[in-house]
This record gives C-alpha cells, structure tokens and sequence, in this order.
C-alpha cells in the first residue's frame, strides 16, 4: 500500500528541493543595489496616493463569498459527470438537488442586489 505513494513523496521532496535552490540562486546571484525609486510603492506609473490599508466595501467581500460558493459548485460537477454511470438514478436525483438548491440560492442573491456593483 504505501510503495503507491512513494513516486508522489518523491514528486514532494524534489519539487521542494528544486524551489528552494531557485529561491537561493535568486538571493545569491541578483544584484542587490537598492535605491528610492526601486524601493517605492509601484501605483501604475504615478505617485501613491491615499493609505494602503484603506477598508473594502462590504459588498466586495460578498461577492468574493458567492465566487467561491458556485466555483465549488464546479469542483463537486466535474467528480460526478466521471462517475455517473456507476452511480445510477440515485446519483443524478442528488446531484440534481444539490444543483436546484444552488440555483435558488443563485436566483435569491441576485433578487437581493448583491452582485450589482455600484
């Protein structure tokens, strides 16, 4: 059982190893030669202005939120259309409310305004 997961150990240990020499070769090779206009804040071609940790509108955070919730939507989708003809009926009911309760929830949000942006 565990020789299965030995090639994917050994994937780990060398992707580790080969990020952590890139990093090192960076820190050692780069020239290091700081001045002010390097170590300022890049705001796309002009001064910054205003505080970097200004608060966001709540409504940017919901969005965000409702992202997530129907991305994953997707990631439950994608296991399923794989095994769906192993699973039946049975599999295609459940799916098909866990999709109805998904869209009631999609259609309820967008009642309620919150992916209008202002």
């Amino acid at each position: 059982m565990l020789e299965n997961y030995l090639p994917v150990l050994i994937f780990i240990v060398i992707g580790l190893g080969m990020g952590a020499i890139m990093i090192t070769l960076g820190f050692v090779l780069s020239p290091h030669k700081p001045d002010s206009e390097k170590l300022s804040p890049y705001e796309c071609g002009f001064e910054a202005f205003g505080d970097a940790r200004m608060k966001f509108d709540v409504r940017y955070y919901l969005v965000a939120i409702l992202f997530i919730i129907f991305d994953l939507e997707i990631a439950f989708l994608f296991p399923w259309a794989i095994v769906l003809n192993d699973i039946g009926m049975f599999g295609y009911v459940a799916m098909l409310i866990f999709l109805g309760i998904l869209v009631i929830g999609f259609i309820y949000e967008w009642k309620k305004g919150a992916l209008e942006w202002e």
